[in-house]
């Protein structure tokens, strides 16, 4: 699996909370084993960003990507649920 941050990404994870930032990163451990294990809650957001899917970190935050390939995935931006919908 190939997986890569965009620069929109690296820089709103940056800005996160520590404690935020360390939920990603156990829930990024598991997107790595298993994509679509079921607490991931990995789905289309289609629309309104095409071709894009979702990921849970918290309740509220989540991180999108987009699936470049059958294993290249590129993850484009993160935070929480009214920041990125609304």
């Amino acid at each position: 699996m190939k997986v890569e941050f965009s620069h929109k990404f690296k820089k709103k994870i940056s800005k996160l909370p520590f404690s935020i930032q360390q939920k990603f990163d156990v829930r990024f451990l598991l997107f790595c084993n298993d994509p679509f294990h079921p607490l991931l809650h990995n789905h289309s957001v289609d629309p309104p960003f095409t071709d894009t899917r979702s990921i849970n970190i918290t309740g509220d935050y989540r991180a999108l990507f987009i699936k470049e390939g059958e294993n290249y995935f590129i993850f484009v931006d993160i935070g929480t649920h009214s920041e990125l919908y609304d």
